[in-house]
């Protein structure tokens, strides 16, 4: 192995990381080129350099109409440039955030039970007291939101707790029970004695595709001392709840998931059978806030006081 002065490290360039991260995704040169709006020589160029600074070989070149892959070592070098360009994404957000003060964009990332249930009143009141700020909203799945917000792709996001390794610096707004529904002729739906987990997981369940929202769930009927089985599985809110409603199965569900004035359905409470989501709102730790996006926050804890 060729070994560098610590020095010519200093020759990398954003570039290189960028060809390295295309070539990684596309699989060709060609692709990696057409992903950047570069020529493909220029690609083969740049990984070419990295190569030659590093020390080591990062991609295997196989010929032909095979794809090419990363090395082992193009594969290390690859996370760590994956973090590096996260963070000049967020350096770009920072000032951006800096520059706006309090007119401007503020991002908000949500899913789509708190984009429904919560977000609206957030957004009211936030906008009564913030006119020229203008709110641009992206709906991605829970686990999707707290990635963005470390990428500096939102400013603020909801989430749920505990968020992974993510640098992120929350606010619990509210805590979300598991409830039982049923269609409206099911056994389970008749008022008085409610069923036990183990008898509830006899039957065929709807429910959601996200592991971390079905985890809870399943948790607590093996701990109930049966194995869940799924008729079917969707992170749409009323896929699952029509599907109930049609007596394909019953669903355990957070309860801002469900459309508790659908007359085709009984809601029944658990209790505490499944533990709460824990919905909070993010912002990354490291980064400026502007005065918009602390409002926002503030604005979040306030509405969901209550």
């Amino acid at each position: 192995m060729l070994i560098m002065k610590r020095d010519e490290w200093l020759g990398v360039e954003l570039r290189h990381f960028a060809a390295l991260q295309a070539l990684a995704a596309e699989g060709s040169f060609g692709r990696a080129a057409a992903r950047l709006g570069y020529t493909q020589s220029a690609v083969s160029q740049q990984i070419a350099t990295l190569e030659r600074i590093v020390g080591e070989r990062l991609v295997e070149r196989p010929g032909g109409p095979r794809p090419v892959s990363l090395t082992e070592a193009g594969r290390l070098l690859l996370r760590h440039a994956e973090s590096i360009m996260s963070r000049l994404q967020a350096a770009q957000a920072d000032l951006h955030a800096l520059r706006s003060g309090e007119a401007g964009t503020l991002r908000v990332g949500t899913f789509q039970s708190v984009g429904a249930r919560v977000l609206p009143e957030v957004m009211r009141r936030f906008s009564s007291t913030w006119p020229a700020i203008d709110l641009v909203l992206g709906e991605l799945d829970d686990e999707d939101v707290e990635r963005a917000l470390e990428r500096g792709e939102f400013d603020v996001g909801f989430v749920l707790l505990p968020v992974d390794a993510a640098p992120l610096e929350t606010n619990e707004l509210l805590r979300d029970p598991y409830v039982l529904v049923v269609a409206a002729e099911s056994p389970f739906a008749t008022a008085g004695r409610l069923p036990s987990l183990a008898e509830i997981g006899t039957q065929p369940l709807i429910g959601f595709r996200s592991d971390r929202s079905l985890e809870p769930v399943e948790a607590a009927l093996r701990g109930a001392g049966v194995e869940p089985r799924f008729a079917f599985r969707t992170d749409d809110n009323p896929t699952v709840q029509g599907l109930v409603a049609a007596g394909i199965g019953n669903a355990i569900l957070p309860r801002l998931t469900v459309d508790e004035a659908d007359p085709r359905v009984v809601v029944r409470e658990l209790g505490d059978e499944v533990p709460p989501r824990v919905i909070a709102i993010a912002r990354h730790r490291d980064r400026y806030h502007s005065p918009a996006a602390r409002a926002f926050v503030e604005t979040a804890v306030a509405a969901t006081r209550r």
